[in-house]
């Protein structure tokens, strides 16, 4: 397989998982993580105007400790 579609392989299972509520951990990388925010107020910048945010699913990404220490050359 070529790398480029090993990488689409690789994003489409990492989408299909986050679908479905699972977290994904690439070791070594870090972890992806369906999280939900709960409905809250907001803003409209351009109408000023005061808002409720309604209820969703977020993805994080949160990097492993090597990611990091090889980000910041350690």
């Amino acid at each position: 397989m070529t790398l480029f579609i090993c990488s689409r392989v690789f994003k489409e299972i990492i989408k299909r998982t986050l679908i479905s509520g699972e977290d994904v951990l690439v070791s070594g990388f870090g972890k992806f993580c369906v999280n939900e925010k709960k409905e809250g107020k907001g803003r409209n910048p351009s109408a000023g105007e005061d808002m409720m945010l309604e209820a969703k699913k977020v993805v994080t990404f949160k990097c492993s400790g090597k990611l990091r220490g090889r980000v910041n050359g350690q």
